[in-house]
């Protein structure tokens, strides 16, 4: 019930934890993921607009308000009790801060008077915090709740995203405000928080360096969705430049246009889709790598970009710019930037891409089609068990770019990134590949469906990560998140097996799992649950998922030899598989 403006405004506000609600009702807080606590936050919120969306474990809830950030474009909230609650936010936030995703966690701590009193869950939260967080205080006093908010995100949305985590003890949230707080306008929910573009100079450089070039490539990471870049690098797309991304920055251009390349790093092994274009990176004479952090898997352990390169590197955070690869610094937002870059180049003579692109394009062509050749001669689309190439061929065809696909870590990431199209600049495909974190999928599509109810959610895990969020499932039936989850039941941990045969020529033994119906645990929360063993019944099913207001499981037997392209495992002596 709408209690009316004067119970949202900060000047009424009488407690603690009603200031902290009115505090974060004024930066477009909504949602928060969360469970009870804390309790007077809580109940305090529906007053001013909030609901609680309640996970079932803390990991999950980071997870979610992860994701809910990067689908939403605004700073996302989750909070958590003290002591165990509080450890069990930690992997969340390690993957928040090595992605650069804007969230905000509030941890009730102790009440002060029983500070370092051992009393009951009592911990250095502020040690805890600091290796995962870009910025963690205590609020002490309830008149100071406004600033440590506004500070919360700050941090959080301004310059390279990441988490935030503010201490409030229980008490604090008890106390009774002896006046009016002093009236605030700021909403900082949104990121990027403040634009800045990179030193003209550069940019001047950088468009002579593009315009000479004989072999240019831009690679596009995850920074470009974080600026809201896409449609400024379709721009210079549209100048005859060919673009690939990496994992992260999957769906930063439509994969269809002539010149994109597609996603390139450590799976263009065989069957890898970009494999046939390989040479492409390799033999590039000037790169331009946007949101970037060149990291092993993006760089296919740093052996794929060439050495003789010259290196353009644009990037918010000035550590990351040239951290692995000499470059020409452009330090500031990828959006303001790339249309400072594009007006250079629109200005300039491009002779040299225009003479060049009708070559490359089909260049790019012959290599797609090559790759669905040897696709179709390597993979048998009938085979029992089923193999998960057959099922990204069919979850393509049925894709529409409003869609939104998530993936858990491990091979789920490699499957969603290397056999699905994006279809137009600006497609989300979400995917833990800051830490890549085993357990993210399910509450990444629980936070993405939060944050656009609208759009249809696709999630794909295996069943060693799905083991980890079963429990997730009464989450999402109860919060009414809708999504369709397809299980690649292998019964085994794939990537570990995989490359410890590899690696070792032998594999641990808890690495293959025993049999479970995972249809079966999703029809006894209360949800859809179908098991394919056919691969002839997967599209219908799937299509059954995407159609249906219930949560779905698809539970896949999948063959446990398959594997991704992964360079490393490419012609491997120790690994005695079937492509």
């Amino acid at each position: 019930m709408d209690t009316g403006a004067s119970s949202r405004n900060e000047s009424n506000t009488k407690t603690g934890a009603q200031r902290l609600a009115a505090a974060l009702a004024r930066h477009g807080v909504t949602e928060i993921f969360g469970q009870s606590i804390p309790s007077k936050l809580f109940l305090a919120g529906p007053d001013y607009g909030i609901r609680q969306i309640g996970y079932r474990t803390e990991n999950a809830g980071a997870a979610m308000a992860d994701a809910y950030a990067r689908v939403s474009g605004r700073v996302s909230v989750v909070s958590a009790q003290n002591g165990p609650a509080a450890t069990l936010l930690v992997a969340g936030l390690g993957e928040a801060l090595t992605a650069s995703t804007p969230m905000v966690a509030i941890v009730q701590d102790v009440a002060r008077s029983n500070t370092d009193r051992n009393a009951f869950q009592e911990l250095d939260h502020l040690e805890l915090f600091k290796g995962v967080s870009k910025w963690v205080r205590r609020v002490n006093q309830a008149e100071r709740i406004d600033d440590y908010v506004d500070m919360a995100f700050t941090a959080a949305a301004s310059g390279r995203g990441g988490p935030a985590v503010l201490l409030v003890p229980v008490d604090v949230l008890d106390d009774e405000l002896p006046g009016p707080a002093r009236a605030r306008q700021a909403d900082l929910g949104t990121y990027p928080l403040d634009r800045s573009v990179a030193d003209p100079d550069r940019v001047s450089e950088a468009v002579d360096l593009l315009a000479g070039a004989q072999r240019p490539l831009i690679i596009a990471g995850g920074g470009v969705h974080g600026s809201k870049a896409c449609d400024a690098l379709a721009e210079l797309q549209a100048l005859g430049f060919p673009v690939a991304t990496t994992a992260m920055g999957k769906g930063a251009v439509d994969e269809q246009h002539p010149l994109s390349v597609g996603v390139v790093g450590y799976f263009m092994g065989k069957r890898g889709r970009t494999a046939p274009l390989r040479s492409l990176v390799t033999e590039a004479d000037v790169i331009l790598l946007i949101g970037n952090r060149t990291n092993q898997n993006g760089t296919d352990s740093w052996s794929l970009y060439p050495d003789n390169a010259r290196y353009i590197h644009l990037d918010i955070d000035a550590q990351e710019v040239g951290r692995n690869y000499e470059a020409l610094r452009l330090v500031g937002d990828a959006r303001l930037t790339l249309q400072a870059l594009n007006r250079g180049l629109a200005a300039a003579d491009l002779s040299v891409r225009e003479q060049a692109r009708e070559q490359l394009e089909t260049r790019i062509g012959e290599a797609r089609a090559a790759w669905s050749s040897d696709l179709a001669s390597l993979v048998d689309m009938e085979a029992r068990p089923i193999r998960p190439e057959r099922l990204m061929r069919d979850l393509d065809a049925v894709l529409t770019p409003e869609t939104l696909v998530v993936a858990d870590a491990s091979y789920a990431s490699i499957w969603v990134a290397n056999f699905l199209t994006s279809r137009r600049a600006g497609s989300r495909f979400v995917t833990p590949r800051g830490l890549a974190g085993l357990g993210w999928g399910v509450p990444f599509a629980l936070g993405a469906k939060a944050a656009r109810p609208e759009a249809p959610v696709f999630c794909l895990t295996g069943d060693g990560g799905f083991a980890h969020v079963w429990a997730e499932l009464e989450t999402a039936r109860r919060m009414g998140l809708p999504i369709t989850i397809t299980v690649l039941n292998n019964q085994i941990l794939g990537y570990q097996k995989h490359s410890e045969q590899v690696l070792h020529g032998d594999y641990t033994d808890v690495c293959e799992f025993t049999a479970v119906d995972h249809a079966a645990i999703a029809r006894a929360c209360g949800c859809e649950g179908i098991r394919v063993e056919d691969p002839a019944d997967y599209r219908a099913a799937l299509e059954q998922g995407l159609a249906s207001t219930a949560v779905t499981v698809i539970d896949v037997v999948t063959d446990e030899r398959a594997y991704p392209p992964i360079t490393s495992f490419k012609d491997s002596p120790n690994l005695d598989l079937p492509i």
